[in-house]
């Protein structure tokens, strides 16, 4: 087994809540190694971190790694089913709080 393959395994396994449901695909190409994560949807928190900071960390480490063994590694987090909401539900939200504000300001006209 690889060393950035054992190195993701590791660091991913100690962090999520379910360890067990973890799956590393590891597919090399002519632009590197390239490490398909995936994970139970409820670590998808986890794994991306705020403002995906965990996950570009993880990216860089895995860069290290792969340096080291005179590669390029990439890592692709796999977004599970229904894990974000499509993004006319996005739209469609972001439509409704321009109805309440133009509501609130037609209401402060009416003195």
């Amino acid at each position: 087994m690889e060393k950035d393959y054992e190195f993701l395994e590791y660091v991913v396994k100690n962090i999520v809540q379910n360890p067990d449901k973890i799956k590393i695909e590891r597919t090399i190409d002519e632009r590197g190694v390239l490490l398909a994560l995936t994970v139970d949807p409820s670590d998808m928190g986890i794994i991306i971190g705020r403002n995906g900071q965990t996950a570009s960390s993880l990216r860089t480490l895995l860069r290290i790694v792969g340096a080291k063994n005179e590669a390029r590694v990439n890592l692709k987090v796999i977004e599970p089913e229904g894990g974000r909401p499509p993004k006319r539900q996005e739209r469609d939200r972001d439509d409704k709080k321009e109805e309440d504000k133009d509501e609130d300001i037609v209401d402060d006209l009416k003195i």
